[in-house]
């Protein structure tokens, strides 16, 4: 079945251009124009991708994304006006997937959903369970990660580097590399999604996130995962 695309858009005349271009490339597509009807419709439909505009009436982007995310692990791409680095950290924090800088091009926005999708199904994940010390257990059978037993709410992104960094623990892993094998060979630049995630997951997982004894770096080489000894 073709993929549902939720566009959250106040802007009648773009989101109808981007309704017909992505019509016309093979998705369904469900518009809303404000924030409260594009949570209404994510309960409803369950679309395979929503793109959330932020400046818009009743709820604002932030607050919709923020709202989806209690209810859904829908990837998200966030529209913003803003080309500097606060709208992007901002959405990421709130658990976006992508954002992208308005105003775009119909067919820019296409490219940034298809590598969304590709990425979100490419998951590919080793089946077995791996108690990486007496605290942290990774069970990859049930796409699960658990601290002293109990499982941690980490998102599809989350999920896929820390399993990248587990691949070949000790390796370190240029931003570069980690970007195109987790995002995609077109996020090879993005470096500040990169540090957005690596914060995130520190957060979740380690015991100090200012001290970390799992995800370790090394100024101008990259990331590691550390075994503990």
């Amino acid at each position: 079945m073709e993929p549902t695309i939720l566009i959250v858009e106040d802007d009648r005349q773009f989101a109808y251009l981007l309704r017909e271009d992505l019509q016309d490339r093979g998705f369904q597509v469900l518009l809303a124009d404000d924030g409260v009807d594009g949570v209404h419709l994510v309960e409803r439909h369950d679309p395979d991708l929503v793109v959330l505009d932020v400046m818009m009436p009743r709820m604002n982007g932030w607050e919709a994304c923020r709202r989806i995310r209690k209810v859904s692990a829908v990837p998200i791409i966030i529209l913003t006006a803003r080309r500097d680095d606060l709208d992007r950290i901002r959405g990421l924090e709130l658990g976006a997937d992508d954002y992208v800088v308005k105003p775009c091009s119909a067919a820019e926005l296409a490219a940034r959903i298809q590598a969304v999708l590709r990425r979100c199904r490419g998951t590919i994940f080793p089946d077995q369970i791996v108690q990486i010390d007496d605290r942290l257990t990774v069970d990859w059978t049930r796409h699960q990660v658990l601290i002293d037993g109990q499982p941690v709410d980490l998102s599809l992104i989350e999920y896929r580097l820390l399993t990248c960094l587990l691949k070949k623990p000790g390796q370190i892993w240029t931003p570069q590399s980690l970007l195109t094998e987790v995002w995609g060979w077109e996020y090879a630049d993005e470096t500040g999604y990169l540090k957005v995630y690596i914060h995130r997951l520190r957060e979740k997982i380690e015991p100090d996130p200012h001290h970390p004894r799992y995800i370790l770096s090394e100024r101008g080489r990259g990331y590691w995962f550390q075994v503990p000894s």
